[in-house]
């Protein structure tokens, strides 16, 4: 269980880059609002293979420490395929870029709050990885309750979703650089 700890505490940094591309991809949606469907599709696929990318890092990690890894594998290959589906057919309809973006964000938010769970026993913090979930989760049920609402409410919705979920996610990566010490401080003597 140390192993996970100081591992976790380690790799805090990757939760960090996370959040911050998200809140980059969120501040840029909502300071132009009246960008085209064409680049906000781009800046999702761009911010989506990113995540997914670190997401895979993460597990390699979590599998170094014998913990685990399966979940991050998933969200990153999932991520990383949104990414590449949406780069490869960037004129699909609105709709179905919405349904994609939802299944992607509900998906990941439960993934995110089971992690929270396990994490409870183990760290203090995790409240962040948790509310993260709870965001993705509402973000994409959103999606699919108002699928016919306007470009631009989209673009508020993902650049607002985006700015929360990765504040969440710099707060856990801070959380976790704190935790380094500590982890350090109280693991028993071999």
């Amino acid at each position: 269980m140390f192993a996970m700890i100081d591992d976790v505490t380690h790799h805090w940094w990757v939760f960090l880059v996370q959040g911050l591309l998200a809140v980059v991809f969120g501040v840029l949606a909502l300071a132009q609002p009246g960008i085209t469907l064409e680049s906000l599709i781009l800046l999702f696929a761009i911010w989506v293979t990113a995540d997914g990318v670190l997401a895979l890092f993460s597990s390699m990690a979590a599998a170094e420490a014998r913990e685990p890894w399966w979940p991050l594998v998933f969200t990153g290959i999932l991520g990383i395929g949104v990414g590449i589906i949406t780069f490869k057919w960037p004129g699909i309809t609105a709709l179905a870029l919405l349904a994609l973006i939802s299944f992607w964000s509900i998906l990941r938010g439960v993934l995110e709050v089971v992690t929270a769970v396990r994490l409870r026993q183990v760290i203090e913090g995790e409240f962040w990885l948790g509310l993260s979930g709870v965001a993705s989760i509402l973000f994409g049920v959103a999606l699919v309750v108002y699928p016919a609402a306007g470009a631009l409410a989209v673009v508020w919705l993902i650049g607002i979703y985006a700015i929360v979920f990765g504040f969440t996610l710099v707060m856990l990566g801070f959380k976790l650089k704190g935790a380094q010490t500590t982890v350090h401080v109280h693991q028993p003597a071999v």
